[in-house]
Formats: C-alpha cells, structure tokens, sequence
C-alpha cells in the first residue's frame, strides 16, 4: 500500500514541474554549478553568486553527483557565471532531481512504519479494510505530507530528502539499531546542520539507553559501546569535513553567519520572538501617539520600513544569539527529564524529539517559518496511536501548514495552496476520525475543544486575508509588511498553545509510564 501511495503522490508531483519556483531554485543551481567547475578549494569561497554555498560539506557532495546528472540536461547551467539561467531543461532537471531522490523519504516512512504502524495504533473501526489500518493512515499521513509538496516541489527544495534520513534514524531508535541510528543521524548532520536542533534528544538517548544499562536498580556503563558511537560520528564528520580542514574556519562561518543574521528572518517565523516583536512595536505605537517617543526617531522607522524584517527593538530589550540558547535550553528540560526517566519507550523518544525540535522553532535564533516541518513530521507518528496527540497533531498540521502561504504568492499558487492544504486537512482529519472511532460512544474521539475551533476559523480568515483580501484592500501596495505580520503572530499563537499542552501532555504520559512500572 505504501508504494503505491508513493506511486501516486510522485505522479502528481510531476503535474507541478512548470509551476513558481522560488529564489532557492538559482541557489541550488549555482551549487550544481560551484561544486561541477570550481576546484573542492573553492566551493566555500566563491562569491560570484549572492547565493554562496552555506550547507554542510555532505550536502555539497551530493550537488556534485546530481550536477554529472545536469551535464546531460544542459551544460550550462553549470556555469558559475551564468547567473539566474534557467532554460527549459535546467528546470526539468531540477524539479526531477528532488522528485527522484523523495524515494528515501519514502524508505524512511517505511522503516517507521515497521516498528511503529502496525503496533502502535489504537483499535481501528474498519478493522478488514487496508484503508483504515493505522499503518496507511500513517503511510498517507507522511507520504502526501502538503507541507513537503508546497516547501520542495514548488517553492524548490531538498526537504522530502532530508527527512527521510532522518526517518530512517528514528525508525533505527524504535527497532533498537542504535548504531544504525547514529549513523543515520550523524548523515543528516553533515547534510544539513539545522537538524542540530533535535540532537540532544539523540545525546541524551543514546547515552543513557545505549552506554548505561540499569538492571536491579545496578547501573553499568559500557565503555566500548561509547567507543563504537564514537567510532561513527568521528568517522562521518572526517570523511565529510577532511578535504576541507585547511579552510575550516570559512565553511564554519558559512554554516554559522551570525553576524550577518539577526533574530528574525525576513518573514517572521510563527514563534515566540514573533510575539515578541509584535508587542514591541505595539509598544512603539503608542509610545508615538502618546509623545512619549520623538517622531523622528529610528523607532518611528523601524515601525514603517516595509517589509518585515530583522531591526533592534524599540521599547523591549533587544536579544541576542545567548540569550535565544538560554530560552532554548530552558524549553529542552521536559524533552530531557522524560529521556532520562523512561529511556527504552518509543513513543517517548518520538515526544522528546517533537519537543526538542519544538523548543528550537520557537525560541532559536534566526529560525526560518519552513523549520515547523522538523516539528510536525515526527509529530504526525504519534497522531495514530493517541487521540490527545492526535488532537494536538492536527492543530499543528493545520497551523503550521497555512504559516507557509507567504512562500506561495502568484495568483494560481495562492489558489493551489488553499486547495491542497484544505485538502490534506480534510483527509487527515476523516481518516484519523475513522482511526480513533470509539465503538462505546459510537463517535470518534477526535474532536477539537471550541476555542480550538474558533481558533481555526480565524485562521481560515487570515489565510484569506494573505492570499487575496489584502491585495485587492490594498492594491498600491503601501503596506506590504501586513498581511506576512498577521500571517506570522496568528499562527505564532496556535504552535504555543499546541506546544504548552503538548509539553504538559508528554509528563503527564511519562508520569503514567513510571506508575505502571
């Protein structure tokens, strides 16, 4: 079943190969082409582009294999002069290359659903029907993941790819390969170094499930399993980073330009700083009205510049990169105690990953609005084997979805991400209604409580407000910044409140662990 959900996911996609590519399609072509025709010297410095190659060596690599593939398309896209091209078969190629290598996402879903799917969910109400199984609720559940489709298969990027490693990791932990698991993981790291935000889930358990074993309240540590760990992770970041040791310094400052970053991206992510921002220029307006600040001073410009982006705080302190990492690490300690109390549980490793991947999104520095996908992929596991989490899961799925409108902007994208997002909501909520039917009550135990519900009509008001009500209310374009505004601090509200209960849910599951112990 799940090949041939795969089989008809990627025929749709191939659909949307003349679609709206973003400025991402340029960036990776100017790594196909930096990677094909610069000596490995080179690759971290070349500026000839705006767009410098800025991921981990690994990834740089693998631009190297697809651009022998691009040599037979078009020769010149791989030219590190030929600036913004993209002839007809650049595009053909590009978009084909991510749809090809989605088959590891799909090997990832299918290693989870191995050791998750089939014996993690509650009691189905069709039980005869593949349908209905929770394992192709999950299949489908991943696999037509829209956030995936609109994020790499219109806005262009390698996303599909990426996360199915880190499938074939988390589904490593869930069948006790912990050695696989920590290769898999140690991969994802050199191919892209923003899944740094869940690895000290992969720290903490690994540690305490692999290296220490507790029998007869007795702990022993196994030095040699440490040294195995050791032996993949140092093995996997020399072989990706040795060629480039002489210049470490500069594909480190690559990787990590915080001086050239501030706290927000251009598009505000959904999160805690959005809230943040908000307040401080509500703040700032009424200081002005008020007379309490001079009109004109750079408060009063950071308030109108247009588009939203990064600027220093008007009445609220400004943060800083330190400041981020303390809020950040103060938002691991649930991820951390339920790891170190109830090491050996699935589905507790899954929730320590949802939580660590949720701290980083919410209180990291310069988070871009596409990282909520780290969130809710790990999350949608846990959809089909709890109605809480289900619950929860849908309201993220939902939220963090619409948050990434702002990517989509021409007229037939603003129609296609209305309709395939509505879409995949519809379905995913049948579907897990149908999965957690309760046979006593004759109803499903999926339902949103009111404000949940009220919550999403407004959200459902604001997705139209972005997609077209502010263009046709604001036609000069005089306040840009306004519908990318709403767009962020309303979803920002909804990932908070999905992330408080979550939090307050993954004790309160722990707690229940520890009693039937």
């Amino acid at each position: 079943m799940l090949w041939r959900i795969f089989a008809s996911v990627t025929f749709g996609k191939l659909l949307f190969i003349p679609s709206y590519r973003s400025t991402d399609f340029e960036v990776h072509r100017n790594w196909l082409a930096v990677t094909h025709s610069l000596l490995l010297n080179k690759w971290y410095i070349d500026d000839t582009s705006q767009w410098t190659l800025d991921y981990p060596p690994l990834f740089a690599w693998f631009e190297y294999l697809l651009s022998w593939g691009a040599l037979l398309f078009d020769p010149e896209m791989l030219k590190v002069d030929n600036l913004n091209y993209a002839s007809r078969n650049t595009i053909l190629f590009q978009r084909i290359s991510v749809i090809l290598t989605d088959v590891v996402y799909a090997l990832g879903v299918q290693k989870c659903l191995y050791s998750f799917g089939n014996n993690q969910g509650g009691k189905v109400q069709k039980d005869g029907e593949k349908w209905f199984s929770s394992s192709t609720i999950l299949a489908f559940l991943l696999l037509c993941n829209v956030g995936l489709f609109m994020v790499d298969h219109i806005h262009f990027q390698y996303n599909g790819f990426l996360t199915g490693i880190l499938l074939l990791s988390v589904g490593s932990i869930l069948q006790k390969e912990n050695l696989k698991a920590a290769f898999w993981f140690s991969i994802l790291l050199n191919l892209k170094h923003i899944y740094l935000y869940i690895a000290p889930v992969y720290g903490v358990y690994l540690l305490r499930s692999y290296c220490f074993d507790i029998q007869k309240s007795k702990m022993t540590f196994h030095f040699k399993r440490l040294i195995k760990l050791g032996v993949i992770v140092v093995t996997t970041f020399g072989f990706t980073y040795g060629p480039f040791v002489s210049q470490l310094q500069q594909v480190l400052s690559r990787l990590f330009p915080f001086e050239n970053r501030g706290l927000c991206h251009a598009y505000w992510a959904p999160n805690f700083w959005a809230l943040y921002n908000i307040v401080d220029k509500v703040l700032a307006f009424l200081g002005h009205k008020l007379g309490w600040i001079d009109p004109l001073s750079k408060v009063t410009a950071s308030m109108t510049g247009g588009l939203v982006q990064e600027f220093e705080h008007a009445i609220l302190p400004s943060i800083g990169p330190k400041t981020t990492l303390v809020f950040t690490i103060l938002a691991l300690l649930p991820a951390v105690i339920i790891l170190l109390k109830q090491p050996n549980q699935p589905r507790v490793f899954i929730r320590a990953v949802v939580l660590c991947a949720f701290a980083s999104f919410l209180f990291g520095w310069h988070v871009h609005e596409k990282a909520i996908l780290i969130v809710i992929t790990p999350m949608t596991l846990l959809a089909v084997s709890s109605h809480e989490d289900c619950r929860l899961f849908m309201l993220l799925s939902i939220t963090g979805h619409v948050s990434l409108f702002p990517l989509l902007f021409t007229p037939f994208e603003n129609v296609l991400k209305i309709v395939v997002v509505l879409t995949y909501s519809l379905a995913s909520y049948s579907f897990l209604s149908a999965l957690h039917y309760d046979p006593k009550s004759k109803g499903t135990l999926l339902k949103f409580r009111s404000w949940e519900r009220y919550f999403l009509y407004g959200l459902g008001a604001v997705a139209m407000f972005e997609s077209c009500i502010h263009s046709m209310v604001d036609p000069s374009g005089r306040l840009p910044f306004l519908p990318l505004m709403v767009m962020s601090v309303y979803c920002a509200v909804g990932i908070i409140y999905v992330w408080f209960f979550f939090v307050i849910g993954s004790l309160k599951t722990e707690k229940k662990i520890s009693k039937q112990k």
